[in-house]
């Protein structure tokens, strides 16, 4: 073992999932210590630098907004040998299938309830149990598709299940990102290390997905992964999860319910959608038969689930199970409804419901975990309030006693984790995961761990945005391919997706980042042509190069805002830098993760990293506009390594197309801006020629320009090469010429794209009859009106384009409130608070809860 591993101590007397009892380290971390190439503190930093690293080139977040904090991944894995999690395995596979017997019963006969095996309270006074959805069931034998438990070892070893997650499981996709990153970082040990694949999981959740399609969706049914949006904290968990899958990531409003089924609304011929994996709440889901303030679902979405014509996953409905009430009845549970007893316990725990377990409940506040039995309601460490909290709280308790459950605290083991220094113990969750399948529950071979900050008695602050871990199983054999994905044979014929099989939501979310991504590059091209000035003439304002600079950076105000050139570098919070561009980019590329690249985030992480590090180099040196030029360097790269990617990795679909639009209006209209703003004054030559020369290198046509007209420089040839001239990609004329051509391959009604043609036509008439020889020419005054005019009305026409293709191909719904039938419906403030619950991964749906209004994120 090397001396960093050698040197590590467990944090109490429990277990410790590196030291045996005797406090020698298990057989498999010392293989891990060898092959891993961690043996002093040095390496293992470089380790955890190098985990960062690719998180960020990965996009990797826990939150919507590139403020957000980054996703937290520890190098070191939590290892488990196989001998153990073969038995593991078979103990979660049977508690899926109590959960699914459970919730089978519940919306059919509930004879669970007549019988008073489960109280009554527990189901009926939960908000997670919907009554309108009663009597709906998926094909197949099992009715809880996917399950997800929250599990800690105990100090005798042994596992105990924390939490079920049987709503809409977040994880997945943080698990298999967490095992790409770990398997680069740690890629000798991958290697060589004998440990199961996660593939296979996912292989059979497309399976299985298939197993559940209605009848009528045939050996193709088209299945569609129901998000919040971009705004939920786990968006890169369900873009990258879509991705694995193969499958559409959509919205509400991207959805219709018609003629009885679920439509897709795409930019041509809606889409029949046969399975929806939703990652909404299921209350959520439909305003008109469940929640009438929400906006994140489908109106209908109910009644074509009960018909068959959809396959909701999981089903509206199995939020119940979450009930942490339900801990205390599993056991009998497990022995009445499938004759064996329960093989993983539970944390132990009392409902306050009956009387008994109250009395203790309230008698003990000082050492339980409090806990409402609403998802997402307040949790508190009894043993953490004060003598008139823990009163207060027997108050709230003993008036709604149905709503609070006591559990034990519970002790978890401990794993080693990069600290301060050094290694240190952390107290770890482990969220296993389960998909049914016709013969039963296939388990993920493999789990998304979770460890405290620092070690602490208890997990009960473990949440889903703490730091993660890998979870390794070491087999004693290779393991098999089982999941292979080419088929033999043509017995299924293929089903490939129309041209515009592309919901307009993502459509749009496209368009705008192909403008992002260009206001990013034109901002970063037009700064550092004014930086190249700056550093010049600024000390000498009275000169040539002087008056020159004035000009420039009165343009770059116009163009963009005011502020020092730092700050419309790296400051974010204002509209026009390059901080706010790029933001902005991000955004809209996460709404859209499963349709780009995966090398896209390695660009746009480039940019983020190099902005981030002027950002703190500028914290000490105020709003100082020297020394840009390498963050201005290291930010066009990764721009120029977007593009390229954009242009070379991606499928020439109606997507590709609307993104290279958005592209081409936004580089025309900042051409267009930039010369109102700086040539349509006449100034003396030598003034002129440093301008002309600064938009020329902004414009990256200086080399060309040289190259044509090698004498002198003149405004109209300046004005026939970025306006006029076709064969230069940075021309007006090539951005018209590129957005005709894209026109003509979008699917949209021939009324709704009258106006947009229109106003294109109109720019090809007045860049045909533009004359840069008679526009630039001076008046007395020293204006140059005929140029102005032209320009003004190329930029109005360029503006009323981009507002006539939103309208022509982005239209979406209004959104409206339902009420229930007497008109008195008002939701519950507690439904609809958000923000991150003691325990949980959310408070109300992932991301809903001011999305529901409307709100902010």
């Amino acid at each position: 073992m090397t001396d960093l591993l050698a040197s590590y101590r467990a944090g109490g007397p429990g277990h410790d999932e590196m030291l045996q009892s005797s406090g020698a380290a298990r057989a498999a971390w010392d293989q891990l210590a060898d092959l891993a190439g961690v043996g002093s503190w040095e390496q293992l930093a470089g380790r955890s630098a190098d985990v960062r690293s690719l998180l960020e080139d990965h996009g990797v977040r826990y939150g919507a907004d590139p403020q957000d904090r980054p996703w937290l991944l520890d190098p070191l894995p939590v290892l488990i040998d196989e001998v153990e999690w073969v038995r593991l395995e078979a103990a979660l596979r049977q508690r899926a299938q109590l959960l699914d017997a459970i919730l089978t019963d519940l919306y059919s006969e509930r004879r669970l309830l007549s019988s008073g095996a489960i109280p009554a309270e527990i189901v009926l006074a939960h908000p997670g149990f919907l009554r309108a959805v009663d009597g709906i069931t998926i094909p197949g034998p099992h009715q809880l598709f996917l399950h997800a438990a929250d599990l800690a070892r105990n100090a005798d070893g042994s596992w105990l299940a924390l939490a079920d997650r049987t709503q809409a499981p977040n994880g997945p996709g943080y698990a298999m990102e967490n095992r790409r990153v770990i398997a680069q970082v740690l890629a000798g040990l991958y290697r060589q290390a004998r440990i199961r694949r996660l593939g296979p999981f996912y292989h059979a959740m497309r399976l299985a997905l298939h197993d559940v399609a209605p009848p009528s969706a045939g050996d193709a049914p088209r299945v569609a992964l129901l998000t919040p949006g971009p705004h939920s904290r786990t968006t890169f968990d369900q873009g990258y999860l879509a991705t694995m899958l193969g499958y559409p990531m959509v919205e509400g409003e991207d959805l219709v319910v018609s003629d009885g089924r679920l439509w897709l609304r795409s930019l041509d011929e809606p889409e029949p959608v046969d399975v929806l994996i939703r990652r909404v709440d299921g209350s959520f889901c439909d305003p008109l038969d469940l929640r009438g303030d929400s906006r994140l679902g489908v109106p209908g979405l109910v009644h074509a689930a009960r018909s068959g014509a959809v396959t909701v996953v999981n089903t509206f409905g199995s939020g119940v199970l979450e009930n942490p009430a339900l801990l205390t009845y599993l056991p009998r549970l497990c022995r009445d409804l499938l004759g064996t007893d329960l093989l993983l316990g539970s944390a132990v725990t009392y409902w306050c419901g009956e009387r008994s377990m109250c009395s203790h409940v309230i008698a003990n506040l000082d050492r339980l975990v409090l806990k409402a039995t609403d998802a997402g309601g307040p949790e508190h460490n009894g043993w953490e309030l004060s003598v008139g909290e823990r009163a207060d709280l027997a108050v709230r308790i003993s008036a709604e006693p149905h709503r609070w459950v006591g559990q034990e605290p519970v002790d978890a083991s401990t794993t080693p984790s990069v600290g301060a220094g050094t290694l240190e113990p952390r107290s770890t969750v482990l969220r296993t995961f389960a998909v049914a399948r016709p013969s039963g529950y296939q388990v993920m071979s493999g789990a998304l761990a979770r460890v405290t900050p620092e070690h602490t008695q208890t997990v009960a602050r473990v949440t889903l945005g703490a730091v993660a871990k890998d979870v390794w199983i070491l087999s004693a054999e290779p393991q098999p391919i089982t999941d292979t994905w080419l088929r033999d044979g043509t017995s299924d014929a293929p089903r490939r997706a129309g041209a515009s099989s592309i919901s307009a939501g993502a459509a749009e979310d496209l368009y705008w980042f192909g403008r992002y991504a260009e206001r990013t590059e034109a901002t970063i091209r037009l700064i550092r042509a004014v930086t190249d000035r700056w550093d010049d003439y600024n000390l000498a304002p009275a000169s040539t190069g002087g008056r020159a600079l004035a000009v420039l950076t009165a343009a770059l105000e116009q163009v963009t805002t005011s502020g020092s050139l730092s700050e419309l570098v790296i400051d974010g919070t204002r509209p026009g830098t390059v901080a706010y561009a790029v933001d902005a980019m991000t955004r809209s590329a996460t709404a859209v993760r499963d349709q780009l690249a995966g090398d896209t985030w390695i660009a746009m992480g480039s940019i983020e990293r190099a902005l981030n590090r002027e950002r703190a180099r500028r914290s000490p040196l105020g709003s100082s506009d020297g020394g840009l030029g390498p963050v201005l360097t290291r930010a066009l790269e990764g721009s120029l390594a977007l593009a390229g990617i954009g242009a070379e990795s991606m499928v020439r679909d109606v997507g590709w197309t609307l993104m290279d639009i958005g592209r081409r209006i936004e580089r025309a209209q900042h051409l267009v801006r930039t010369l109102l703003a700086s040539v349509t004054a006449h100034r003396e030559p030598a003034v002129d020629s440093l301008v002309l020369e600064s938009l020329l290198i902004a414009s990256e046509s200086v080399i060309t320009y040289r190259r044509r007209w090698q004498t002198h420089a003149r405004l109209d040839t300046f004005c026939e090469l970025l306006l006029l001239d076709e064969k230069n990609p940075r021309s007006l004329a090539h951005q018209v010429t590129r957005i005709g051509a894209g026109f003509a391959t979008l699917p949209a009604p021939a009324a709704r794209v009258q106006a947009r043609d229109g106003l294109l036509a109109d720019l090809v008439d007045l860049l045909a009859e533009f004359d840069p020889a008679g526009a630039v020419q001076p008046d007395e005054t020293g204006a140059r009106p005929r140029l102005a005019e032209a320009l003004e009305s190329l930029r109005w026409r360029l503006e009323e384009l981009g507002a006539e293709i939103a309208k022509a191909h982005f239209t979406r719904p209004m959104p409206a409130e339902w009420l229930d039938a007497a008109g008195t419906w008002v939701p519950r403030a507690d439904e609809v608070d958000a923000g991150d619950a003691v325990g949980q991964d959310t408070a109300a749906p992932d991301g809903a809860g001011s999305a529901a209004y409307g709100g902010a994120p």
